[in-house]
């Protein structure tokens, strides 16, 4: 969602507004002015991040300074609004048309195309004046910023600031590049997380009015747990014994199974290898592997769906790991990275690890299979079965090391040989990238007259009403 909105400064440190039909935001606005606490603002909403433009009554910002005169209105018109308002002592006001060119400082511009992974020989046809801007030998029309902002994935309101902003992951960051913590997060990852927080919100407030219980797992096994002790909980509420995981014949039957039995647990799971159902826009396994995002009434677990399947069910039930410890994680959920890999990380994989294949199930099994035959029985990848065949003593270190770098090395291959991600069938595909059970809850809610239809299609990333009702008629079945 993109939107101007008027709002009211609610706090300076951190800032924060409250929208008009929107109410406080969660997360603390950017400025292009000076603002103080009750200052009526202008701003710019996309995916919970805002920027404000201008207060109602204050300075010109920067960004308005430079605006060409008698230009064509190209403009929303709360935008124009909004100018004529904040600029009303430039005079005149009445008459004013928006002109066509805005100001953009180009350290913004180039800000854009490195966050996006792109560079200036990337830039498409409409924005061939790209260089010049650059340059700051001209400025881009209004159009054109939208069209750069699409094209990069950059929010619209973030081209008005006076410099680059700072991104960060907006929740804890657990994954690790050897001993270091990964650096700037990709527009992808970004806009996934905002998503995840947004339904989140949702659904919480959803869970509140129907008076759902809280659910007494989340958190009652925090870090320092016995990894065993974890596992077994886990395994039990899951009902993952032999019997039932011997049920599902292949590692398809086995995700479905995982993700149908975690939902019923009252979890959000949403299983997606693409931001929202852009098949243009692709996440990288390499980049992250899953996040959890803690909450008694709503936790939700997203899981990277452009790894191997064997992959996410391994981070599907190291991410519950971390639901039931409590803890809010953006995971990397890889066996290999164990320098410098934070505690509550190694934890939550060796618990994983334990769920799917249990050290004493494998200890006898061990000697009369081969590793290949124990992927198929435990519905895990080769590098889960090594990891806990070394963890059980069945491996000596020198061995383990060698084959598992041969396996690793394998298994990134066959991910690189994949085909890039296709649309499918949409209706099988969106189930999962929504969580059946938050679709279900949007439908149902905004059948019983609760919930906006335009806010359900925003929720569940709909256009049209005829594609709300398929949708509903697969969810709902």
């Amino acid at each position: 969602m993109s939107t101007w909105k008027w709002g009211t400064v609610t706090s300076v440190n951190p800032i924060k507004v409250t929208l008009d039909g929107y109410g406080e935001q969660p997360t603390p606005a950017r400025t292009c002015a000076t603002v103080k606490v009750g200052d009526l603002v202008y701003t710019h909403l996309a995916n919970r991040r805002l920027v404000i433009l201008g207060v109602n009554g204050g300075d010109t910002p920067p960004w308005m300074q430079t605006l060409e005169p008698n230009g064509h209105v190209c403009f929303p018109d709360g935008f124009m609004i909004a100018w004529r308002t904040v600029t009303a002592t430039l005079g005149s006001w009445k008459e004013l048309e928006v002109a066509t060119r805005v100001h953009v400082e180009p350290a913004l511009l180039m800000w854009a195309l490195d966050r996006a992974r792109l560079s200036a020989d990337d830039v498409p046809e409409q924005l061939k004046a790209f260089p010049k801007w650059l340059a700051g030998e001209s400025e881009p029309t209004y159009r054109q910023l939208q069209k750069l902002a699409g094209w990069t994935h950059t929010p619209l309101g973030f081209f008005f600031l006076a410099e680059p902003p700072q991104e960060i992951v907006p929740i804890p960051d657990f994954r690790t590049l050897g001993n270091r913590q990964i650096a700037q997060p990709s527009p992808d990852l970004l806009d996934t997380i905002y998503q995840c927080q947004k339904r989140q919100d949702w659904y919480r407030e959803y869970a509140l009015a129907e008076g759902l219980e809280r659910l007494a797992y989340v958190g009652s096994m925090p870090q320092g747990t016995p990894v065993k002790v974890a596992a077994d909980a886990i395994r039990e509420a899951l009902h993952w014994e032999p019997e039932q995981r011997d049920q599902n014949r292949t590692l398809g039957d086995a995700r479905r199974t995982l993700i149908s039995g975690i939902e019923d647990l009252g979890v959000l799971v949403v299983v997606n290898g693409v931001v929202g159902a852009n098949t243009h826009r692709a996440l990288d396994h390499d980049e992250f592997r899953g996040l959890a995002l803690v909450d008694d009434l709503a936790p939700l677990i997203f899981v990277n769906g452009a790894d191997s399947k064997s992959a996410q069910i391994f981070t599907l039930i190291h991410e519950l790991a971390h639901v039931w410890a409590g803890d809010t994680a953006l995971s990397d959920a890889n066996l290999s990275a164990q320098d410098g890999q934070s505690s509550k990380e190694s934890w939550a994989n060796r618990v994983a690890a334990e769920v799917l294949v249990p050290a004493d199930e494998l200890v006898g099994a061990w000697r009369q299979t081969t590793v290949k035959e124990l992927t198929a029985r435990f519905k895990v990848s080769e590098l889960v079965v090594l990891k806990s065949a070394f963890d059980a003593g069945l491996l000596e270190w020198d061995d383990f090391r060698q084959r598992y770098r041969d396996t690793e090395a394998a298994a990134s291959q066959s991910l690189a040989d994949r085909d890039a991600p296709s649309g499918g069938d949409y209706y099988k595909s969106q189930p999962y990238r929504l969580s059946r059970r938050f679709a279900r809850a949007v439908i149902a809610d905004t059948r019983e007259g609760r919930t906006l239809y335009t806010d359900a299609y925003e929720l569940l990333g709909v256009a049209k009403h005829s594609t709300f009702e398929n949708l509903a008629e697969v969810v709902m079945a």
